[in-house]
């Protein structure tokens, strides 16, 4: 049988070993966790924050969580170890880990400020990628990260998650030119605005007030907020074999904020 029609027929749930999302406590990174568990595939999440009951029911037997902070070199590499010994792969890796950004005029954003968000978003990225990429060379895997529809469309205020975001995009087509001669896809996913996630946090900080949510919502085509299931499920097709040719992608999923 021809191995595009065999790869179009298969699911993340048929493929060998397990899957990962760093950030899976967070309210985009237990989305696309609880996504992926609920079609059947195992599923390991990391974290910073402790995990939930709920969370951890629905991740089912098969699911398994670990204290990981993904600027740690080490750890990560710890980790990978230990996932390949217990489950043979890792085919898949979801980079959603990400702290909680304050929207500021970039005028207002110290150098300190500005160099620790650097450090989180891409080299906590860079950490996670190298560190699991020999597993997902042997696997023929997908690693997704999960950055902002800012990139394409620049929302005022929020240059600080938006910049960093922009060189991770940039690092993730570097890893997918690099790496698809090992048969390994590096795409990513950029949420809009949520009703959950990064979103809702902005929203109960005050950083987002109700003017500044009908301005928002009049920007976006649609005419209203998303859900951080919406972008699991862009996850989860990037991530599946349905998705085999698709590499150094970025899709948004705003709504049509972009356009």
């Amino acid at each position: 049988m021809d191995t595009a029609q065999t790869s179009e027929n298969r699911s993340l749930r048929d493929l060998p070993g397990i899957a990962v999302v760093t950030g899976g406590t967070g309210g985009i990174g237990s989305a696309i966790a609880r996504k992926l568990a609920a079609e059947g595939v195992r599923v390991a999440i990391t974290h910073r924050s402790e995990p939930s009951p709920e969370l951890l029911a629905a991740l089912g037997a098969h699911g398994e969580a670990h204290r990981l902070d993904v600027r740690d070199e080490a750890g990560a590499a710890a980790l990978v170890a230990d996932l390949v010994e217990r489950h043979g792969a890792v085919h898949t890796v979801v980079h959603a880990a990400g702290p909680h950004v304050p929207m500021l005029h970039l005028s207002k954003v110290s150098v300190e400020q500005f160099a620790r968000q650097v450090d989180d978003d891409l080299v906590g990225f860079f950490v996670v990628a190298k560190a699991f990429l020999p597993a997902l060379r042997a696997a023929s895997g997908s690693l997704t990260v999960v950055t902002s529809a800012g990139t394409r469309r620049y929302p005022v205020r929020d240059g600080l998650s938006v910049a960093p975001k922009g060189a991770v995009e940039a690092l993730a087509r570097g890893l997918a030119a690099e790496e698809g001669r090992f048969g390994v896809r590096v795409n990513a996913v950029g949420p809009g605005m949520l009703w959950d996630g990064m979103s809702a946090r902005l929203m109960a900080s005050g950083d987002l007030d109700e003017r500044a949510l009908e301005v928002a919502t009049r920007n976006i085509p649609l005419r209203r907020f998303g859900t951080a299931g919406d972008i699991a499920a862009a996850v989860s097709f990037l991530a599946s074999p349905s998705a085999g040719f698709i590499t150094g992608q970025k899709l948004d999923v705003d709504g049509g904020f972009g356009l």
